[in-house]
C-alpha cells in the first residue's frame, strides 16, 4: 500500500507526454507512471485554443 505523487504534462490533444515522480515508493513508481501515461484528458482551452497543461496526480495503491 502507498501513495505515489507524479507531475504529468499533457499536450494540446490531452495526451500525457511526460511524467515525473514527485513522491516516491520505489516498488510502485513504475506502476504509477504506466497508469498515468494511459490516461487521456480533455485539452485545456484558453482563448479558444487547446494548450498543454502541467498538473499533479496522486496515485493510491491499496492491497486487497
Amino acid at each position: 500500500e502507498g501513495i505515489v505523487i507524479v507531475e504529468a504534462t499533457t499536450d494540446v490533444y490531452g495526451r500525457v507526454t511526460s511524467v515525473k515522480v514527485l513522491r516516491s515508493i520505489p516498488l510502485l513508481d513504475q506502476a504509477a507512471i504506466d497508469a498515468v501515461r494511459q490516461w487521456v484528458y480533455e485539452p485545456m482551452i484558453i482563448n479558444g485554443r487547446p494548450r498543454p497543461v502541467v498538473f499533479t496526480v496522486t496515485v493510491r495503491f491499496q492491497l486487497k
